[in-house]
């Protein structure tokens, strides 16, 4: 999404964010989102199968576009994007045959590269221990994505990444301000709860699934990070 103009208040996997004009804005597939609160809307919203991204833009996007980017009005990047956008916008109004379809889907690439290009271009000015760092921690956030399930302990990232623990701990909770632990601990919890949203599996089944073979200990341990039992929480956001 890109926000030309208006006031924004979205709901994404449970946190509020808000902002107004000026704001680009990524959302993925597995969030869960809704709108509380717009007004005066003006800009664009661009909905497409992920498979159509290429996988090393899929995976900066995930490692780099969390939270709403703000744009300078005048800047070569807006207008860029703004320029996109509208050739979507009247493209898609104007299709005509399988070509047409091949032009909007081309132009679609040129603005996720086009951001991808600005992702890459602000986080190229930290200095070199600051890129060190990085690199740990996306890498970090990589790894986890694939074995939060499976690795609950700090120790088997740290021996992926020929580090210690010690260090991808420090290094983690300096860019984040949480450890490693608990970024193991919430990458779980957020699964269960778009499983609590999304399914009407039992809480024992989403225990398993992500990754706790005691159910009493994942109840636990859902209150202590949301203070609410899971029972609780899907009562509260989706009945």
């Amino acid at each position: 999404m890109l926000a030309n103009g208006g006031n924004f208040k979205l709901s994404i996997d449970f946190k509020e964010v808000s902002f107004s004009e000026l704001t680009l804005l990524c959302v993925f597939p597995e969030q869960i989102h809704h709108i509380i609160e717009v007004q005066k809307p003006n800009g664009w919203i661009i909905s497409f199968d992920p498979a159509v991204v290429d996988i090393e833009v899929k995976e900066l996007f995930e490692l780099r576009f969390h939270s709403p980017m703000f744009l300078e009005p005048q800047s070569d990047f807006y207008l860029h994007l703004t320029t996109l956008l509208n050739l979507i916008e009247k493209s898609q109004a104007t299709i005509v045959n399988k070509y047409s379809s091949k032009s909007i889907h081309s132009l679609l690439t040129a603005f996720l590269y086009s951001i991808a290009c600005n992702l890459i271009f602000t986080s190229a000015t930290d200095n070199t221990n600051q890129n060190r760092s990085t690199i740990i921690k996306d890498t970090f956030n990589q790894l986890l994505k694939q074995h939060y399930k499976t690795w609950k302990q700090p120790a088997q990232y740290a021996s992926e990444l020929a580090i210690s623990v010690s260090h991808l701990n420090d290094t983690v909770k300096a860019l984040t301000g949480s450890s490693v632990s608990i970024h193991i601990q919430q990458a779980s919890i957020l699964e269960a709860k778009r499983q609590l949203y999304y399914t009407s599996k039992s809480v024992k089944e989403i225990s398993y699934e992500v990754g706790y073979d005691e159910p009493v200990y994942f109840g636990k341990l859902f209150k202590k990070i949301t203070n609410l039992t899971p029972l609780e929480f899907r009562q509260q956001f989706r009945d």
